[in-house]
């Protein structure tokens, strides 16, 4: 799969996308008529390492990680208990090596939050994270609606 490719399947499926590219990633934010200043975000494309995120070895050429904030319940299903959240600039302990592509994983800094990641998914392991894509959106909704009725 091309990041491209998978962007376009965001923005073209979810409503209310409103895709933001910075520091080497983009970041897609439920936020319908950008009511919000930046809206609530359910999942990343990322391209590059960053200082506090070096563990899926993303400045390989060709590499990039899907990021998608699911609900506890189904990372439960998938991983078990959240791990515990990492020191400053650490990763999750949690045994899964990071850099390694097409295998889902809990994701390497946020995994403790419910995140998932998956580095350069085949279009086979695209198709199964799909559902993952939709419950966070709907998760993203639910949170972006408290917040706007809130305002």
């Amino acid at each position: 799969m091309e990041e491209s490719a998978i962007a376009r399947y965001i923005c073209e499926t979810f409503s209310g996308i409103v895709p933001v590219a910075a520091w080497g990633e983009t970041s897609f934010f439920y936020n319908p008529g950008r009511a919000l200043p930046r809206g609530v975000y359910f999942a990343t494309l990322k391209a590059k390492d960053g200082d506090n995120d070096k563990a899926s070895s993303l400045n390989r050429p060709g590499v990039f990680r899907l990021n998608i904030g699911i609900s506890k319940p189904t990372y439960q299903s998938l991983f078990g208990e959240p791990p515990a959240r990492p020191p400053a600039g650490g990763i999750v302990a949690t045994g899964h090596d990071f850099a390694a592509q097409d295998i889902l994983t809990p994701h390497p800094v946020y995994g403790w939050m419910a995140w998932v990641s998956v580095v350069n998914p085949s279009p086979e392991t695209f198709e199964k994270v799909k559902p993952l894509l939709a419950e966070a959106h709907g998760l993203a909704a639910g949170k972006f609606n408290k917040r706007v009725s809130v305002a």
